[in-house]
């Protein structure tokens, strides 16, 4: 996956850059186990103070590759390997979360579904001014999944919550900013820019404080999270089998 995902390193800020070209950043299923096996291996990592997330100039990612037929084509599978294969996203978003980094996402141009998902388990996001995201899980017949539900809830509050999911409109920078999904809006083609300089910022301070003071956050806001999730990967199974969902895939895929 090095020629789609990246880490590069200077001094003590790392910078995770995915980059699919023509495919908008969309994730496959080899992309969600990189991440993953990307964000465990920084649990080890004590030279690294920051890890800023970023796509390419473009996008940051159009979500779940929905022609991806390592995530869709499972009819050879058991029950149990399904549900293996439809967890793996939330663990990849609980790995970043759980990264004693602080992490930084920094988008440019789109941002949809599961790319949303990944940067609301970093701790800042930085978006560009002409950028937009939107949540079309619904549209396609399941509900928002990979224990996102907490975490945008603990950033808008439960009514927004359900408009971002329910309703499925594009939302603007200024508008994620306003609500609170994004910490900073800056323009276009210098999010990746800003988001190391705040990481520089970061690395300046002792190493040991930020990480305690993210994981005392942390444990804190994120207490009754798994606990209200654990079992959303269940859900969007028993949605997805419905023929309705599967018209809605082919809809949407057009």
């Amino acid at each position: 996956m090095n020629d789609i995902i990246s880490v590069e390193r200077q001094g003590a800020v790392a910078t995770v850059r995915i980059d699919r070209g023509e495919k908008r950043n969309a994730l496959t299923q080899d992309m969600v186990l990189s991440l993953t096996r990307i964000a465990m291996e920084f649990q080890d990592d004590t030279r690294t103070a920051c890890v800023v997330l970023t796509g390419n100039a473009n996008e940051f990612s159009a979500g779940i590759d929905l022609g991806d037929p390592a995530r869709w084509d499972l009819n050879d599978k058991s029950f149990i390997e399904r549900r293996a294969i439809a967890q793996r996203g939330a663990r990849m978003c609980r790995a970043w979360e759980e990264m004693p980094q602080l992490t930084i996402a920094a988008t440019e141009g789109l941002n949809v579904g599961g790319g949303i998902a990944l940067t609301l388990a970093c701790d800042w996001r930085v978006m560009a001014e002409s950028a937009f995201l939107y949540v079309p899980e619904v549209q396609i017949g399941i509900p928002l999944g990979w224990q996102t539900i907490p975490r945008l809830v603990n950033l808008v509050g439960p009514s927004r919550a359900k408009q971002i999911v329910l309703l499925g409109d594009k939302m603007s920078a200024a508008q994620a900013r306003e609500w609170g999904i994004v910490d900073f809006v800056v323009p276009d083609g210098s999010a990746r820019d800003y988001a190391h300089e705040l990481a520089e910022r970061i690395a300046r301070m002792p190493d040991v404080a930020v990480r305690m003071t993210k994981q005392s956050i942390n444990s804190y806001v994120n207490a009754l999270n798994h606990l209200s999730s654990h079992m959303d990967v269940d859900q969007a199974m028993l949605c997805g089998l419905s023929s309705e969902a599967a018209d809605s895939r082919t809809k949407f895929k057009k």
